[in-house]
């Protein structure tokens, strides 16, 4: 997939776990895990808001695109 989601270095740069990030953005841990691996097949841009508000980032710090 040409879309890599960077969202677990991010994570580790604000020094903040899962389980926080989690509860912060109401969604589940499991959720979480879906979206770290890239796994997701879609994202709200409620939630990349409340990603990017809680992690103090662009959206480009957690997306990117690599073509194949």
């Amino acid at each position: 997939m040409p879309i890599i989601v960077n969202l677990d270095v991010v994570m580790a740069q604000r020094k903040i776990r899962g389980k926080e990030l989690a509860e912060r953005l109401g969604i589940t841990e499991a959720n979480l895990s879906i979206l770290k691996t890239g796994k997701a097949r879609a994202v709200r841009f409620s939630t990349l808001e409340a990603l990017c508000e809680i992690l103090e980032c662009q959206p480009g710090d957690i997306l990117e695109y690599k073509s194949t």
